[in-house]
This record gives C-alpha cells, structure tokens and sequence, in this order.
C-alpha cells in the first residue's frame, strides 16, 4: 500500500504554513516538506542547494518538480519523500501551480489528498502586511498568477478538499484534512468551499 502525503496548494498567505502547523500539532505523523531552494536567503524551512546540486539530482531524475518564484528555484526531490514516509512520516508538500501537483500524483507513489486552500485576494494583502512581508506586491502578483492557473485546471478532479482559510479556522481546517488522510473510505464526500 503506497504512503500517505499531503499536498497544500494555495495562493499566498492561504495558511500553507498555519495548517501545517496545526496538523504537526494534531499528530506528529505530519511533517512539513522542506523543498530545496536554490537562491537569496535560502534557510529553514528550506534546505539549501547550489545550481550544481540542483543539476546534479535533475540529471540522476530525482527532482520530481522544479519552479522558479520571487527570483529563486524551489524543487522537490524523490530522496527526502522516500526518507520521510519509510520512516512512516506523512509529508506536507507546499505547492502554488497545478503542474507541480500532477507532477507528483504521476511521478511519486503516495496516496496523495490534495487540499486546495484559499482565501480571497484581499484577505492575503491583509495576511502579508500582518507578517510584515515587504514585498506584498509580488504576493499579489503570485495571488493573481495563482487564480489564473486554477482556472486553466477548472473542470478536473485535483482536488480532494477544498477549505476558505478565511471561514475556517486552522484547527477546522487540520481536522478535515486529517480525517481524509485517516479515513479513505470510498464515498467519504470531503467539504468543498465555494470559492470567490
């Protein structure tokens, strides 16, 4: 039976990191997935890698998804999931584009429950200017990049929950997210949210 994993897609400031937090909390099973980054201010909760190792894992075929975003590449590699789930960790991939999630539902073995957080494009201006982003233009920029990009995917089956951060507290949110993962049963109808 494959691993479990959690994939988070979500614009800016949809709570990618407060879920994750509270599913951490909930059970210690979930673990964030600490992509590699290659580029300014590369630290937790990434792990830093040079352009040369980057190429090296890309030419071994162990980068399962690569993107580049505010000037820096992010990549998920195929070494730190298998690490996590054979230690019987449930990994929690952030994502903001669609191709990164069908990158990993065809390129990783895990039953994957895709979680689409959102809030609308007001509530992340407001999120980024509480946490003292200084680029919350850019973040708009990536919000607006990122409802382009779900609509291209409108009409597919992606996701398995869809959860407005803005209506749901985290710990709300933690808990659907935790019962898909638990309980996989055929027919469970999960929430979907009305989206703006």
């Amino acid at each position: 039976m494959p691993p479990d994993a959690v994939i988070l897609y979500g614009p800016p400031a949809s709570g990618k990191d407060t879920i994750t937090a509270a599913l951490t909390s909930r059970d210690g099973r979930y673990v964030h997935f600490d992509r590699l980054k290659v580029g300014a201010n590369a630290r937790a909760p990434y792990r830093v890698a040079s352009d040369d190792e980057l190429g090296r894992l890309q030419t071994q075929g162990l980068i399962l998804y690569a993107n580049e975003r505010y000037g820096n590449v992010y990549a998920i590699d195929r070494p730190r999931l298998d690490e996590l789930t054979a230690a019987d960790r449930v990994p929690v991939v952030h994502l903001g584009q669609i191709a990164g999630i069908e990158a990993l539902h065809v390129g990783y073995p895990a039953r994957w429950v895709t979680v689409l957080l959102w809030c609308p494009r007001e509530v992340t201006a407001d999120r980024a200017r509480e946490r003292g982003s200084t680029d919350v233009d850019a973040r708009l920029t990536v919000w607006d990049e990122t409802s382009t990009d779900l609509d291209k995917a409108a009409g597919t089956d992606l996701f398995d929950l869809v959860l407005r951060t803005d209506q749901r507290s985290p710990e709300q949110v933690a808990d659907l997210i935790h019962h898909a993962v638990t309980d996989p049963s055929a027919g469970t109808v999960y929430p979907r949210d009305l989206l703006d």
